[in-house]
């Protein structure tokens, strides 16, 4: 304040009279002057402080309110199928079936968050997911219970319904019951750490009446020479002690334009409820790439199952049983492209062909195949899945990851859901 004070009486006294000053012919005049020139200092002066405590208040930071609560969401799906595997669909023209009702929990109390989602279908309830989270650092986060397992691309290597290939032998969309630690992207790299207790039905000893009843793909048992592919295992397995990491480094081209590219390995256990059993390993490479509206997803890797030298093993999900093999390399190649758009309550759509390949099986399988083609269609609460799916040896169009068969199967699906 000072020297503003300063420079407004100079400027004040260059703008009086300094003739006038000289020719007063008595004190009286002079006085009134000086008085004149003291309350126009005074005036400047209240208006600088009043300008400073303006200034003061817009730059002053503001803490936000915190909203404490959790926000209830969900979904109702339906979904619609024609394939060219079972004939009494195509006789029928196809099936309209309920698909799921799901309810999803997320928000914050205090510093900790929730995220979780169930399950409810015709034939089993699951939770998909279901964890705190803390951000115990500028950089870093921990969430723990039924978490998300970093593997892969993220949140999904797939654009279509069915998601890819690598969902069906637990390597996307995977969830287990343990902690992960993220490092949030700064300086262009994330990084994710996770370990494992056992999956998400509490492991070989969980109590659970069924231990396909999931959502996640997990081995769960032994396959014996002779076993049917969809039957019960024989001897049980299930995963305990896993070991996950997710390396990935951001390429920022532009605005509009990204590149990751990541890493991810993990490496594990299993029991049969009495001892270690076995174990196992899996790692992956891959690219996410955003041009504009378009999307380019790569990977590739290798899983491997090491039990008494099996060659196949039994996975569990969505109440029944499949077989995959022991060991084999996985290959994904997806490219999408997002439109909007104003067509009453329709906002967008992406179009997407999403390839998947199961290949060099150690059981001498044939490989599986999936390539789907389809559009997704945003509007309002609505989003639909139209996909066209022509697979081989691949589980919901006609077989098994570890089938061993040549020809390739049809199935046309719509899935309509309401999310809200």
């Amino acid at each position: 304040m000072r020297s503003y004070s300063l420079l407004s009486i100079s400027f004040l006294s260059a703008l009086l009279p300094v003739q006038a000053l000289a020719q007063a012919d008595d004190q009286q005049t002079l006085q009134q002057q000086l008085n004149l020139l003291k309350a126009e200092i005074a005036r400047l002066e209240a208006r600088i402080a009043e300008q400073e405590q303006a200034s003061a208040a817009d730059t002053e930071p503001t803490t936000p309110e915190r909203s404490d609560g959790i926000r209830v969401g969900g979904a109702v799906r339906t979904n619609f199928s024609h394939t060219s595997y079972n004939e009494g669909n195509k006789n029928r023209g196809g099936d309209l079936q309920f698909d799921i009702f799901r309810l999803n929990l997320h928000g914050a109390i205090g510093e900790v968050s929730l995220d979780a989602e169930i399950r409810f279908f015709d034939y089993m309830t699951a939770v998909k997911y279901a964890y705190v989270g803390y951000q115990f650092h500028e950089d870093w986060q921990v969430q723990a219970g039924i978490t998300p397992v970093p593997f892969g691309n993220k949140p999904y290597n797939s654009h279509n319904y069915f998601f890819s290939t690598n969902y069906y032998i637990g390597l996307e969309d995977d969830h287990d019951l343990g902690i992960v630690f993220q490092r949030l992207l700064r300086d262009n790299w994330q990084l994710d750490l996770g370990f494992l207790k056992n999956d998400e039905l509490g492991g070989i000893d969980g109590y659970v009446s069924d231990r396909s009843d999931r959502y996640s793909y997990d081995v769960v048992g032994y396959r014996q020479p002779g076993n049917g592919l969809y039957d019960a295992p024989s001897r049980a397995l299930g995963e305990y002690n896993t070991l996950a990491g997710r390396f990935a480094y951001q390429l920022q081209h532009n605005e509009d334009n990204s590149t990751e590219l990541g890493m991810s390995v993990l490496d594990g256990g299993l029991h049969d409820e009495q001892n270690r059993a076995g174990g196992y390993q899996a790692w992956a490479v891959h690219a996410n790439s955003y041009f504009g509206q378009w999307n380019l997803q790569l990977q590739h890797g290798e899983y491997r199952y090491r039990v008494d030298n099996a060659k196949q093993l039994a996975v569990g999900a969505y109440a029944f049983y499949d077989t995959i093999a022991a060991e084999a390399k996985t290959s994904t190649f997806n490219l999408a492209y997002s439109v909007p758009v104003t067509w009453g309550p329709v906002t967008g759509l992406q179009f997407y062909n999403n390839y998947g390949l199961i290949h060099d099986k150690v059981d001498g399988t044939a490989n599986t195949m999936m390539n789907v083609t389809g559009v997704s269609v945003a509007a309002g609460g609505l989003f639909t899945y139209f996909d066209l799916v022509h697979a081989r040896n691949q589980p919901f169009i006609g077989g098994s990851i570890a089938g061993d068969s040549s020809d390739t199967e049809r199935r046309f699906n719509i899935n309509i859901g309401y999310y809200f």
